[in-house]
C-alpha cells in the first residue's frame, strides 16, 4: 500500500498496490476528485482491483458525512455474490457420461435452460417478496413516477443473470469439493435508480452553486433532504431486489446441480456455507468514532471475521476469505480481479478461438448463447487474481481456493 498526499488533494487517498505506475492515467484523476470533496471522511481507499468506472474508480471506497453520492454506489446496485459448497468431490463425478454428455455439461445446459440469461427474461411474473412488499409500501416510491414502473417490471426480471461481467460457475476448490458460485445484481432497476437520482442530483448541486465540479459526475444528495431519503429507499429497494435475484438463481442452480448428480451416481448432495453479499452499495456505518456513509464501489465489506467472496475471471482462480476488519480500508476489501483491458481492447486484442482454446485446454465446459462476444470476459481481460490477492493481505485471510470447472455468461 502506498499513500498519495500532495498540493492536489485536500485528503488522503490510499492505493493498495505496489506504485502508482500499477494505475491508469483515468483512475488516478477520478481518484483525485474524490480526495477534494468537501465532506469526505479521513481518506480515499483505492483496492488492488482498482480501474477507472463513471466519476468513482471501481474498486473504491469512501465515507461521506452526511452526504450520498449515486455514481459512488455505481449503476448496479446490489451487484454481489452468492457462494454454497458440497460435500460432492469433482474426481468422483467428472468421467460419469450422461445423455447430454459429461455430468457438467448437463448441468450447464441445463441452468441455461433454467434461467435467463443476458437480456432474456421470464415471459411471466415471478415470485418476489421483496416487490411484494415494494408494492404494499407503494406510498414510499410514488415521489418518484418517473422510475416507479420499476417495480412492476423487476417480476419478470427477478431470478435471471444478465449480461457483461455477470457468470453462474461450476467450481473445485483446493480440497477437490464441487462449489457453486454465481454473480449478478439488481438487473434494469439498479442502472435506472442509479441515472435517475445522478440527475436530481446534478440539478440540485447546480442550485447550491455546489463547490463540487459537474464534471466529476459525482453528484451528491444530502441524506437529511427529501430527495436523499428517496434516493436511500430506493437503493435499499434495489439492494434487497439484487440479494433476492442471486438467491432464486443459486435455488434453481443447486436442485439442478442435485438432481443431475443423484440421477446419474449413487450420491446424495448436501450444501453448506451459503455466502451472500453486496459489492457496490452505500451504509451507514460507524468508522473512527463517526456515524459515516461507506460507499463500496466494487468493493466488498469484510469486518472482522466476516466471510465474503472475491471471483476472479472465467478460467481462473476465485476466492472465499474471511475478513481482517482492516479500519484502514474501512472494512473493506476487493471485489474481484479487476479489469486490464475494456471490453472493447478485449475483443480486439483476444480472438474467440484463442479463448474457447484456452477454456478447452483447462477443462472448462462454457455455456454461453453468442460466442462473439466471449473475449470481453475472458481471464486475459483481467488482472491476475493471484497478484490482486497479494496485495491484500491485511484485509482477508483465504478459506477456500475455487478453480472454474464449468460457467453460464450472459
Amino acid at each position: 500500500m502506498f499513500v498519495i498526499y500532495n498540493e492536489k488533494t485536500k485528503f488522503p487517498i490510499k492505493v493498495w498496490l505496489e506504485s502508482e505506475s500499477k494505475m491508469e492515467e483515468s483512475c488516478m484523476e477520478q481518484a483525485y476528485h474524490l480526495s477534494n470533496l468537501p465532506f469526505l471522511h479521513k481518506w480515499v481507499c483505492l483496492m488492488p482491483d482498482t480501474h477507472a468506472g463513471k466519476g468513482m474508480p471501481i474498486g473504491g471506497v469512501i465515507a461521506t458525512k452526511d452526504v450520498i453520492i449515486p455514481n459512488a454506489v455505481g449503476a448496479d446496485i446490489g451487484c454481489g455474490m452468492v457462494f454454497v459448497a458440497t460435500n460432492i468431490k469433482m474426481e468422483e463425478i467428472r468421467d460419469v457420461v450422461t445423455g447430454n454428455g459429461s455430468i457438467m455439461q448437463a448441468i450447464i445446459g441445463n441452468v441455461m435452460r433454467a434461467i435467463p440469461l443476458g437480456i432474456e427474461r421470464y415471459k411471466e411474473p415471478q415470485l418476489s417478496e421483496v416487490l411484494d412488499k415494494a408494492r404494499a409500501d407503494i406510498s414510499l416510491y410514488a415521489e418518484n413516477p418517473q422510475i416507479l414502473p420499476l417495480i412492476e417490471d423487476g417480476y419478470f426480471q427477478v431470478g435471471s443473470l444478465g449480461g457483461g461481467n455477470h457468470f453462474i460457475e461450476i467450481q473445485e476448490d483446493q480440497d477437490g469439493y464441487l462449489c457453486i458460485m454465481l454473480h449478478s445484481g439488481s438487473r434494469h432497476m439498479g442502472k435506472e435508480i442509479c441515472d435517475y437520482f445522478h440527475n436530481v442530483a446534478r440539478e440540485l448541486n447546480a442550485t447550491w452553486h455546489s463547490a463540487v465540479p459537474d464534471e466529476y459526475r459525482l453528484a451528491f444528495l444530502p441524506v437529511d433532504t427529501k430527495e436523499g431519503q428517496q434516493y436511500i429507499r430506493w437503493m435499499n429497494l434495489a439492494l434487497d431486489y439484487a440479494f433476492e435475484n442471486r438467491e432464486r438463481m443459486m435455488e434453481k442452480v443447486c436442485a439442478i446441480v442435485k438432481e443431475v448428480i443423484e440421477k446419474h451416481t449413487d450420491q446424495e448432495v448436501e450444501f453448506t456455507q451459503k455466502i451472500n453479499c453486496h459489492h457496490n452499495y452505500a451504509a451507514l456505518e460507524n468508522h473512527y468514532d463517526a456515524n459515516v456513509w461507506v460507499h463500496r464501489k466494487g468493493a466488498t465489506r469484510v469486518r472482522d471475521g466476516e466471510l465474503a467472496v472475491i471471483p476472479g475471471a472465467m478460467g481462473s482462480y476465485s476466492y472465499v476469505v474471511s475478513g481482517k476488519g482492516n479500519p484502514e480500508t474501512f472494512c473493506s476489501s476487493s471485489h474481484g480481479a479487476g479489469r486490464s483491458y475494456s471490453r472493447t481492447g478485449a475483443k480486439a486484442a483476444f480472438s474467440v478461438e484463442q479463448v474457447i482454446c484456452d477454456l478447452k485446454e483447462q477443462g472448462v465446459v462454457l455455456g454461453k448463447r453468442k460466442k462473439s462476444d466471449v473475449a470481453e470476459e475472458c481471464r486475459f481481460a483481467y488482472k491476475d487474481i493471484d497478484e490482486v490477492m497479494a496485495q491484500q493481505t491485511d484485509m482477508v485471510d483465504i478459506v477456500r481456493k475455487l478453480k472454474t470447472v464449468g460457467v453460464v455468461k450472459g
